[in-house]
């Protein structure tokens, strides 16, 4: 994913995959397709990958924790 969409939930009531399918509602709103991939913080993954809905989720160190960075992934 070369640019994507970058979300912020840090709310404790919601699970993973609730964030997950919020922030990819709001960028299929925003930019009229659905993101296909998602990366978060490892420290929010049980397990390296999931899948939440049509969209992977990925670990990457380089996002914070309690964001989301959604796009396409690079063909």
């Amino acid at each position: 994913m070369d640019t994507g969409m970058l979300w912020f939930d840090n709310d404790p009531r919601k699970d993973l995959n609730t964030k997950v399918n919020m922030a990819a509602d709001y960028y299929f709103k925003k930019y009229g397709r659905k993101p296909d991939l998602c990366f978060v913080h490892p420290s929010m993954l049980a397990s390296d990958p999931t899948n939440s809905m049509g969209v992977e989720v990925r670990s990457n160190r380089m996002v914070m924790p309690n964001h989301f960075w959604l796009g396409l992934q690079s063909i």
